[in-house]
C-alpha cells in the first residue's frame, strides 16, 4: 500500500474530521473564547473541551494563552491555504474525471441513436 506523507495537511485535516471541533473553528471565527465558555457552549465537560482544543492547536489550527486561571483560545494564524489547495486540486481531478465520462456517455447515446435510425 502506498503511503503518501503531508504531516501538517494529515494533523489539520485529522483535527477538523470531529464535528465539535469543526464547531470549536466556527466559534472562534466569530471571537476569542475561554475553555468555560467553549465548554458552556458545546455541553461537554473541561476536561472534554480541552482534548479537542489540544488536538486543534497541534494542527496549528488554534492557539491558547492561559492569563491568570483563565486560558483563551483563539485562531490560530496558520489558516487553512494549504488544505484549500489539496482540496483544490483534486476537486480539479474529479470534475476532469466526470468530464471524461459524460463525453463517453454522449458518444454511446449518439452511437445507440444512429444504430436505430438505420
Amino acid at each position: 500500500m502506498v503511503h503518501y506523507s503531508s504531516p501538517p495537511l494529515d494533523l489539520s485535516f485529522a483535527a477538523l474530521s470531529d464535528a465539535t471541533r469543526r464547531g470549536i473553528i466556527d466559534q472562534l471565527g466569530r471571537a476569542d473564547a475561554s475553555i468555560t465558555s467553549l465548554a458552556d457552549k458545546f455541553q461537554m465537560t473541561l476536561t472534554g473541551i480541552k482534548k479537542h482544543v489540544q488536538v486543534l492547536e497541534r494542527a496549528g489550527l488554534v492557539v491558547t494563552q492561559k492569563v491568570g486561571r483563565v486560558r483563551t483560545c483563539k485562531l490560530g494564524t496558520r489558516g487553512l491555504s494549504a488544505e484549500a489547495e489539496w482540496i483544490q486540486a483534486h476537486r480539479k481531478l474529479f470534475e476532469d474525471r466526470f468530464d471524461a465520462l459524460d463525453e463517453i456517455i454522449g458518444e454511446m447515446k449518439q452511437e445507440e441513436s444512429n444504430g436505430s435510425a438505420s
